[in-house]
């Protein structure tokens, strides 16, 4: 059974916790990078909280049985789904939160779907546009602008720290049709390249980390609370999390569970505004309903649709989604 086979046949109940619970925990990962940058370079927790997530994946990996690819191929192809799946943008989130809300930065993940569509078309061709797509890419755009704020001008750190989110997203851009082209029709388990996804990002950042921002810190010299994000970034935003996505996906079927793309900026808002008192412009919620409206559009999530191909989203859990 494949992410894009899957039939919507579950009870409503089966699976609306578990698809209410990940976009509770996406959503609040902004809220930890915000906290865990305050203390460690964004290099340092994009390590420590990469590293948390392999070991909790392995974990999962042994208690199913499952196992890692034995296959040069596939591990070669992971290098670079776990760079731009993984390190490059978990890294550029906590460079632009040093700058923007955790708030700002959610929204801004929600821009992924737009981005993979024009490379999935003209780069990997593992997609075609239609004129249901462009015009979701064209409010999209319209949506991003909006949420930058343009009239305003551009510059500042402000901005800069918008542009670093909007690269994060890019980056899934690239890794999302990359691996759906030369991973996902694997024999091995979305677990299993996960895992090793994860295994491979470590080690891009444990060669990378040291040399940019130098040794990463004892974590008995942190604070708790800084800790603790790091944990639960780890352990519940590519750990735990992907475990709910893939039943999700098995239990709702690959486009319902795909719309949890609009749950994630809104928790990111509420966790953002209730933790730490954050607010924003009024054209930044704007312009993010904009944006969710051209998602919206781009994926036929508007008016019926015939299942054709997974939608950008829903092949995301082969790449790890700890936002």
């Amino acid at each position: 059974m494949t992410a894009d086979t899957t039939p919507d046949r579950a009870p409503l109940r089966s699976w609306l916790p578990g698809f209410v619970a990940l976009g509770m925990i996406w959503g609040s990962s902004f809220l930890f990078i915000k906290v865990g940058v305050a203390e460690l370079h964004p290099l340092h927790l994009t390590l420590y909280r990469v590293a948390t997530g392999a070991v909790t994946l392995l974990v999962v990996l042994a208690l199913l049985r499952d196992r890692l690819p034995r296959e040069p191929r596939v591990w070669a192809h992971l290098m670079v789904v776990a760079a731009f799946g993984v390190a490059l943008p978990f890294t550029l989130f906590g460079f632009g939160e040093q700058r923007v809300e955790s708030m700002l930065a959610g929204i801004w993940n929600a821009t992924t779907p737009l981005i993979v569509l024009p490379l999935a078309v003209l780069v990997f061709r593992t997609e075609r546009l239609t004129v249901r797509r462009a015009i979701g890419l064209a409010l999209g755009f319209a949506g991003v602008l909006v949420v930058l704020g343009v009239w305003e001008g551009v510059g500042g750190s402000h901005f800069t720290g918008q542009l670093m989110c909007l690269g994060a997203a890019a980056c899934y851009g690239v890794a999302i049709p990359y691996q759906k082209r030369f991973i996902a029709g694997s024999s091995y388990s979305g677990l299993s390249l996960s895992a090793a996804q994860l295994l491979v990002a470590t080690a891009q950042l444990a060669l990378v980390a040291p040399l940019v921002a130098g040794a990463p810190p004892v974590p008995t010299g942190l604070s708790a609370k800084v800790v603790a994000s790091v944990l639960a970034l780890g352990a519940l935003g590519t750990g735990l999390a992907f475990v709910i996505n893939l039943r999700n996906i098995r239990m709702a079927g690959a486009s319902t569970a795909s719309t949890v793309t609009y749950l994630i900026p809104v928790f990111a808002v509420l966790v953002g505004a209730v933790v730490l008192g954050e607010r924003m412009n009024w054209h930044q919620p704007v312009g993010a309903l904009v944006v969710l409206l051209g998602v919206a559009v781009a994926q036929g999530m508007l008016g019926r649709r015939r299942p054709a191909s997974v939608p950008a989203a829903a092949t995301r859990p082969a790449v790890p989604a700890g936002r």
